[in-house]
């Protein structure tokens, strides 16, 4: 199957017009549908041959649909993958549970989905290939080409058709005046002279094994019925070879063995590097008694990522970087800026040799299009002073006692690994702060965190949540309103939220 019909299903329409692109660039034929209820329509009056769904969508969902698309009557098999950024086991499994075959997480990896789509197509392949057979036979049927044998109350063969000759491979006269049970062994079972052994077989089709004259036995359907002529009980056996059958039958089982060991292969490796990650970023430096953080994944892996350490001179480091998109890739991105940091930081270099020494990694190692926003800051606590740098994140703020903004630190420069050094703008901004401030850090992630109205919780939501708190509760304050306007929705990209004890 070189070419699929496939109804793509999603809500959002520049998702959709992506996905429309890309299958068409493909060679399949695309079907649009925004909502599940349009896409139970559209696979009843188009039959697609496969069907890519989102979960989250107005009028009915992606699991909703998937229940009544796999509960349709139909002839054939049609796959349904599930493109979405929910990403927890439970939604996993519910969408198995809906009826899904496969699962594959957004922001949409095209280069798995193409992999997915060609082994659809091979599925989908062997399924026509099957279907095919089945319709071979039947026609078959139809034109009185399967055997067909009259049998006498006594059990034995009186004729036979020319389709009876090739399928035992017997000439007719060889089996005429033979027993029945020459071509079916067993059929009569214990009473294999008389015709009352036949019985269990008049009016219903059964699945059996016959024996050609070679010594070869093979999978075969049975039909009989019984007539009267001349006073006497005759009966008219029909026999269908299915071994094409069972053999596209057994491809079909192989096929999904395959899927399903592709797909707990993939969650092996996914947990695989969900261990490496988190042994990379659960350093240390993230126990500090003047550190409060969050991160929220928009997937499985986060794109955004917190660190901090102190150096032997008691200066107080900490970093909060967001690299481009979210999931496994995101966050392969910023494993160097890890490293980096933890080293300079444990050797009491400045903000701006830490910035550079980040710059220079990342412009080296990462492909175009990828970046890393990052807001970095140096506590001298015996002075209170610091630095602070911020390239690409949201401004950094500092909250006096009592909760309200004393400075704001916009994002004046470049994120890493646009530019090289020399046209890197690196220099920190130097500050002080009050006895009980506090500093605010976070990535874009929070501030254009959607409720369910699609009101973003902006900086306005964060100041608000910090106002008239105190700094023992300040964070769970934030953390409060953050939950409050998200009310249950996924947000679309990362989340990371760092609150630092100015002593």
């Amino acid at each position: 199957m070189n070419k699929m019909k496939v109804l793509a299903v999603d809500d959002n329409r520049t998702n959709l017009h992506i996905l429309q692109v890309f299958l068409k660039k493909l060679g399949h034929e695309v079907i649009l549908a925004e909502n599940g209820q349009e896409a139970v329509r559209r696979f009843e009056t188009d039959a697609p041959d496969l069907v890519l769904l989102d979960i989250m969508m107005p009028v009915m969902d992606g699991f909703e649909a998937a229940r009544r698309i796999k509960g349709a009557p139909k002839e054939k098999w049609t796959p349904i993958i599930f493109l979405s950024a929910l990403n927890r086991d439970e939604n996993l499994v519910e969408g198995l549970d809906a009826g899904a075959d496969d699962y594959l997480t957004k922001p949409i990896n095209f280069v798995v989905l193409e992999a997915k789509l060609r082994s659809v197509q091979r599925s989908l392949g062997m399924q026509q290939e099957s279907i095919d057979s089945l319709r071979r036979v039947q026609a078959i049927s139809d034109n009185v080409l399967d055997a067909i044998l009259s049998i006498d109350e006594n059990c034995q063969i009186t004729s036979v058709n020319r389709s009876t000759e090739r399928m035992f491979g017997y000439v007719a006269g060889d089996m005429l005046g033979q027993h029945v049970n020459m071509l079916v062994p067993g059929l009569t079972g214990s009473k294999s002279n008389k015709a009352d052994g036949l019985s269990a077989f008049l009016g219903q089709e059964q699945e059996d094994e016959a024996l050609r004259k070679n010594g070869q036995r093979f999978p075969v359907t049975l039909g009989i019925t019984e007539v009267a002529l001349d006073n006497k009980r005759m009966f008219i056996g029909v026999i269908r070879d299915t071994s094409a059958q069972k053999q596209a039958e057994q491809k079909l089982r192989e096929n999904a063995r395959q899927l399903q060991a592709y797909f707990d292969q993939t969650q092996n490796e996914q947990q695989l590097a969900m261990r490496l990650m988190e042994k990379q970023l659960h350093r240390r430096g993230l126990t500090d008694r003047g550190l409060h953080y969050k991160v929220i994944p928009a997937e499985s892996f986060s794109g955004d990522i917190v660190a901090a350490s102190r150096s032997p001179e008691g200066r107080f480091y900490a970093l909060l970087a967001d690299a481009t998109g979210h999931g496994l890739t995101a966050a392969i991105s910023v494993l160097p800026v890890l490293a980096i940091f933890y080293r300079l930081a444990r050797h009491n270099h400045t903000v701006r040799e830490i910035i550079l020494e980040l710059n220079e990694q990342l412009k080296e190692s990462m492909p175009i299009g990828r970046f890393v926003a990052a807001t970095l800051v140096c506590l001298d606590e015996p002075t209170h002073s610091g630095e602070i740098w911020v390239g690409g994140t949201p401004e950094a703020i500092v909250f006096d006692r009592w909760g309200r903004s004393e400075q704001v630190f916009s994002p004046a420069n470049l994120p890493l690994g646009i530019v090289d050094n020399g046209e890197m703008e690196c220099q920190p901004v130097t500050f002080t702060w009050t006895p009980e401030s506090q500093i605010v850090l976070c990535s874009d992630g929070l501030i254009e965190a959607n409720d369910a109205h699609g009101k973003q919780f902006g900086i306005s939501g964060l100041l608000a949540a910090a106002a008239n708190t105190s700094p023992t509760i300040r964070f769970q304050q934030i953390e409060q309103a953050l939950a409050k306007h998200l009310d249950g929705t996924i947000a679309a990209d990362d989340i990371s939220l760092m609150l630092i004890d100015c002593p």
